[in-house]
């Protein structure tokens, strides 16, 4: 039994040995540890089948109880392996108790009883067992594979809520709060190291020509295009974002100026080559503004801000080229701002006001009607139109003030009709005749002020028809069909063509005042070419900007109807419009 126990311990050594050099063949392993066992097993059984006939009662009972304990811990401790705890129960028992119940003494058939009996329990719980022991691995495992797959597919959900929270699903660049997190993050960084951010902020020109002409599934496709190209130029795409609609940002670390500049124009260049899918060639570019960290701003929404400004104002001055952020658009924002919220309560604090500047016929230079002027005194400033009416018209404020000023003029010339049946004339922008009820609201104005639609022109620029030209011509048509007046602003800046003028049948063209200045050089055959179509059409022409006599009778002479100036009076506030009425404070030349 020592020889074997020692055989069996070198053989643990070596075999501990050996995994360490090579990989562990688990049957293998299993199958020496079992005959090392059961080689145990029948070595105790052979120890107690060949001394039992030598030995005393006392000793028998000792033998039997110290297989049938070895016997029991093997039930459970060799579980692991059924064949090996059965077989290790039953060979320790079974044959020395067979051999005790063959045996004449009665107290040897009685231990051969309970031998074999204990040994039939043995062989049971050894099964058992081994059963319980397979179905607890097999949980444990089957458990296993199912944490597995349960993390996996937490990892998938998470990646997902990642995407959705993260990723634009459109581009798949990131969206607006996680290129906002890296951007703070780069930023905190960029101030430990003291460098400098750039930041791009890109918006598409003509993106919305392709929306609205071709479709927004090829509009999607131009905005997948745009973004891998932004991706395949600038390499860190963390800190690639597509902003919203056709506006993306682009965040680059440790940049100067020059290098956002060269940076931007490759973008530009890039994002402009011609965009080919199945059936359609198209052509877009890109608008880029650049604002500078710590230079501009130290916070990431202020950046953008800025970023978004420089933009916008590079659109407006050359577009499809890149423009960097400046003092003096920072001037310009801030005034903007300022402009923007005072023009919200502008009508309730009671700062806008109306001045007229009078018509005059060309031949007596006696008043036909009145344009009515806006006018805005933002604490002790007086606001240019040229700067206030673009910013209403941009922010939607157009629509509430051109209403009012509707009204206010149509009150004023019902109040003069009692001294001089003079007409009132009322500038509207395109977005006020864009407007679904701008035909209701100016027959309330008429309604509320009493004044008789004869008396009233609305004057109208060339742009108008830049914009929706047969919506705008059915209004005008609505207007016309009213009484009301309608004339040409500033004929010949804009988008003047002789279908315009056919298709518009207006009441009046009014010259602008870059012809009148320039009378004496090139704008006298401009007049003249205007007189003309207006001669044809039927329609009256008003000139604009008379400054001197000789500028009226070069005019009177050529045939223009009516005279606008300050040769003939600035504009009028309303109190001393009724003494110019009346004849008395005011002369007529000021």
């Amino acid at each position: 039994m020592m020889v074997l126990l020692l055989i069996r311990l070198a053989d643990t050594y070596f075999w501990l040995k050996k995994n360490k050099t090579s990989p562990n063949n688990s049957k293998k392993s299993i199958l020496r540890f079992a005959l090392g066992t059961i080689t145990t097993a029948s070595m105790w059984c052979i120890y107690c089948l060949v001394l039992f006939p030598y030995i005393d009662t006392i000793e028998l009972a000792f033998n039997i109880i110290i297989v049938s304990a070895m016997a029991g811990g093997a039930s459970t401790v060799l579980a692991g392996s059924k064949v090996t705890a059965m077989l290790y129960s039953g060979i320790l028992l079974i044959p020395f108790s067979i051999a005790l119940l063959l045996e004449p003494e009665f107290h040897e058939y009685i231990l051969g009883l309970l031998g074999m009996s204990f040994g039939c329990v043995m062989l049971i719980t050894a099964n058992k067992s081994a059963n319980f022991t397979a179905l607890a691995i097999r949980l444990k495992n089957e458990n296993a594979v199912l944490v597995e797959d349960m993390e996996a597919e937490v990892t998938a959900r998470t990646r997902q809520i990642y995407e959705l929270s993260n990723i634009d699903p459109l581009t798949g660049l990131f969206n607006r709060n996680a290129f906002l997190t890296h951007l703070r993050t780069n930023i905190d960084k960029s101030k430990k190291a003291n460098e400098s951010i750039a930041l791009l902020f890109i918006d598409l020109d003509g993106f919305k020509k392709i929306n609205d002409t071709i479709g927004h599934e090829t509009g999607d496709m131009v905005l997948k295009q745009t973004a891998e190209r932004l991706k395949e130029i600038y390499k860190n795409h963390q800190l690639i974002c597509r902003w919203g609609g056709d506006e993306f940002l682009v965040a680059v670390e440790n940049s100067n100026k020059s290098k956002a500049i060269l940076l931007a124009d490759k973008l530009i260049k890039r994002i402009s080559e011609p965009y080919i899918f199945s059936r359609n060639r198209l052509s877009i570019s890109a608008t880029v503004g650049i604002a500078m960290f710590p230079e501009h701003a130290t916070q990431e929404n202020v950046l953008i801000q800025l970023a978004d400004t420089a933009m916008y104002y590079q659109k407006k001055a050359f577009p499809s080229t890149a423009g960097v952020f400046s003092a003096h658009l920072g001037k310009q924002l801030a005034r903007e701002q300022r402009l923007k919220d005072g023009l919200s309560e502008a009508i309730e604090n009671q700062q806008l006001r109306l001045v007229f500047q009078p018509i005059v016929d060309s031949e007596t230079f006696q008043p036909v009607a009145f344009e009515a002027l806006l006018r805005w005194q933002l604490v002790n400033e007086n606001i240019p139109p040229y700067e206030f009416i673009s910013i209403a018209e941009q922010y939607g404020q157009i629509r509430k003030i051109g209403a009012w000023v509707l009204n206010e003029a149509c009150k004023a010339a019902k109040s003069w009709q009692s001294q001089m049946p003079l007409s009132v004339a009322v500038n509207v922008s395109v977005i006020q005749l864009q407007d679904d009820d701008f035909i209701d609201i100016v027959d309330q104005a008429l309604v509320d002020s009493g004044l008789p639609s004869k008396f009233l022109h609305i004057e109208i620029t060339e742009s108008v028809f830049a914009a929706d030209k047969e919506t705008l011509l059915d209004k005008i048509t609505c207007l016309q069909e009213r009484g009301i007046k309608v004339s040409i602003d500033d004929f010949g800046t804009e988008y003047s063509s002789l279908s315009v003028i056919q298709d518009l049948s207006a009441n009046k063209v009014k010259i602008d005042k870059a012809f009148v200045d320039s009378l004496d050089s090139n704008g006298m055959p401009i007049v003249n070419a205007v007189l003309q179509i207006a001669k044809a059409f039927g329609y009256d022409v008003v000139a604009e900007g008379v400054e001197t006599l000789q500028q009226a009778e070069v005019l009177r002479k050529a045939g223009v109807n009516h005279l606008q100036g300050y040769y003939f009076a600035k504009p009028l506030e309303s109190t001393i419009l009724k003494q110019y009425l009346k004849g008395r404070a005011l002369p007529l030349i000021d």
